[in-house]
């Protein structure tokens, strides 16, 4: 094997580790503990930070604690009244048209798990903090950046706040490499735009970069056309 990809493999193997590590690691529950905390899952689309939101929330729940989870009310691509994975693992979850809802509704739970956090506006990170501070478990994923690279909505100010924040990766479709960018196939240009493999796939940063200059070189060279 040549050396250039023993180094990336052994890269990619101790990513994976650190990945698989850093995912099951989950802070233990002090009964004497007056306030909650935070958790953040997150990384680019087909990472699995559905998945684990919904791992940790079922083990909450087999230990029989009061669980609540929430959603934007617009994320119906699977399934109106549950939080459902890409591998179609799910739990119910109660959708909600603004963050100020979850704050009324969390109230008797123990543990409060959001999913899509950077869908909601940005006063999901003040409810986070005031479940938090009346001693609730607050579990929230989301996705890191949107399909230009960029911070997305309130999620750097949720990690910011958050006691513990756990990026997750998926693999780049078009190099093998850990992929941490979200990339948009069509030319629609909102931030928000629910899809699936047909409209995105996730890539590394060499991947991403070199297709969005690429879209950048076609969209040029059409404009070019069309003012001749």
């Amino acid at each position: 094997m040549p050396l250039k990809h023993h180094k990336y493999n052994s890269i990619l193997s101790t990513f994976e580790f650190q990945q698989k590590s850093t995912m099951f690691l989950e802070h233990h529950l002090n009964p004497q503990q007056d306030s909650g905390w935070i958790e953040v899952i997150t990384g680019s689309m087909f990472s699995g930070k559905t998945e684990e939101l919904i791992r940790r929330l079922k083990r909450a729940q087999f230990a029989k604690q009061n669980i609540e989870i929430f959603k934007p009310i617009l994320d119906v691509r699977y399934d109106e009244e549950h939080v459902v994975s890409h591998d179609a693992n799910h739990i119910r979850s109660t959708p909600v048209p603004a963050a100020a809802n979850i704050r009324l509704l969390a109230d008797r739970c123990d543990v409060v798990g959001i999913d899509e956090a950077q869908f909601f506006d940005h006063e999901i990170v003040n409810v986070c903090n005031d479940l938090a501070n009346r001693g609730k478990r607050v579990i929230v994923a989301g996705l890191d950046m949107d399909f230009k690279g960029n911070p997305f909505g309130p999620m750097p100010a949720l990690m910011a706040t958050a006691e513990y924040v756990t990026k997750v990766h998926a693999v780049c479709t078009r190099t093998g490499n850990l992929a941490n960018f979200s990339y948009r196939k069509s030319n629609e240009d909102q931030i928000v735009m629910l899809g699936e493999t047909q409209e995105y796939e996730p890539l590394s940063r060499s991947a991403f970069y070199k297709a969005m200059n690429d879209a950048k070189s076609v969209e040029a060279d059409e404009s070019s056309q069309a003012s001749n």
